[in-house]
């Protein structure tokens, strides 16, 4: 197996791909370019982003490239799956929030401790579409964030251009994409960081095929004066979630989708979210609550490495 690992969207990047070819370790090489390029298009912590520039327009249309199109298309599907849960929307919300800065320089910084509130976000329908002039026009007041949904896609976008090469995976700041099975049928196997202990795993999930991502209050999150945010909003009311829950793992058939619904499953809280997530016949779920108990949806069992796994990678 082949794997190269750097720095991205503010995240750790892992791409593994089983194949041993020129061809393979050629393509491997090309990803961090593909993120770069992604980045430069989608970061809103560079001001000469695609991104930062479509939020700086004021009201008026403009012509945005076939990345930031298609990534604010996934956004606005993300935001109807999740009945308005995740949304493209909260950019002033997070900066209310103190996370105005990447997250490597805000771990430095203690800003102000109130929160004055913004209003509360819109939806993406507020962003005007023509597929026509391939434009983006935000209405005035609205500011775009397309962080978390931006990882997603790519993780899943560099598995894919990866499989013609062999079976592969794609991490993305714990947005982990795989496409086709491994050498002898074996499944890939995903360890489940436990939030109180990050050198151990809480489970191992095993999976052939499909994506699962990881959304927690455990990691980013910083001091504004004397209290604790972190960087997951409630868009009902555009303050930082608050929630029983530590963190929620998803598994789904893409990355996109996981990451959407472990937002979502975390910000409604571990009662309404189990609830929710048992309602999506694609979705498997573990849930870490702030004071350490673990529930799992029912559909969880398929995927959890138990001793007596035939498979099961030792």
């Amino acid at each position: 197996m082949m794997r190269i690992e750097f720095k991205a969207m503010g995240s750790h990047i892992l791409a593994a791909l089983e194949s041993d070819s020129l061809e393979a370790e050629n393509a491997l090489q090309a990803v961090p370019v593909w993120f770069e390029e992604w980045e430069q298009s989608l970061s809103r912590f560079r001001a000469d982003s695609e991104l930062s520039c479509l939020n700086r327009a004021g009201g008026r249309p403009v012509p945005v490239s076939d990345t930031l199109w298609e990534v604010f298309q996934v956004a606005r599907r993300s935001e109807q799956e999740t009945a308005g849960l995740v949304r493209p929307t909260l950019l002033d919300a997070l900066l209310e929030a103190g996370y105005d800065r990447s997250f490597e320089s805000l771990q430095l910084h203690s800003g102000p401790s109130r929160i004055v509130g913004v209003k509360v976000a819109g939806l993406a329908e507020n962003v005007i579409c023509d597929p026509a002039s391939r434009s983006l026009n935000p209405e005035e007041g609205t500011h775009l964030d397309l962080g978390g949904v931006a990882k997603g896609w790519a993780a899943d976008k560099a598995s894919r251009r990866l499989k013609p090469y062999g079976a592969a995976l794609v991490d993305a700041g714990g947005d982990i994409a795989i496409t086709g099975q491994r050498p002898g049928g074996e499944p890939w196997a995903i360890g489940i960081s436990d939030p109180f202990q990050p050198e151990k795993n809480i489970a191992t999930l095993l999976l052939n095929d499909g994506a699962v991502a990881t959304s927690g209050t455990d990691y980013h999150r910083w001091k504004q004066g004397k209290l604790w945010n972190h960087h997951i909003i409630d868009p009902r009311n555009s303050l930082p979630a608050k929630t029983d829950l530590l963190t929620v793992s998803v598994v789904a058939p893409n990355a996109i989708w996981a990451e959407a619904a472990a937002k979502a499953v975390l910000i409604l809280g571990s009662s309404a979210g189990m609830d929710w997530l048992e309602a999506q016949p694609d979705l498997a779920g573990l849930l870490v609550l702030q004071f350490g108990e673990i529930r799992t949806s029912l559909r969880m069992a398929e995927f959890i490495w138990r001793e007596n796994d035939e498979h099961a990678i030792r």
